[in-house]
């Protein structure tokens, strides 16, 4: 099954910096809110490749995960 992507995600502005990336840098992941398909996520370090479009439901799922802790780092 093929995740849907976008190919150019510097193509969209309004990126942030997730809260849930670390501060040691190098190591941070981009979101885009209010996209009309879901939640499309990046590399910081690579702004203008491709970006993974994660439904809505999908990345409420992940963030409530790292809140409770069932992630270790």
């Amino acid at each position: 099954m093929t995740e849907p992507t976008i190919s150019d995600a510097s193509a969209l502005s309004g990126w942030r910096k997730s809260t849930h990336s670390g501060n040691e840098g190098g190591s941070c992941v981009e979101v885009l809110d209010g996209h009309p398909f879901g939640v499309p996520v990046r590399d910081s370090k690579s702004p203008q490749g491709p970006a993974l479009l994660i439904p809505v439901a999908g990345w409420a799922s992940f963030v409530s995960a790292l809140k409770a802790g069932r992630f270790s780092v």
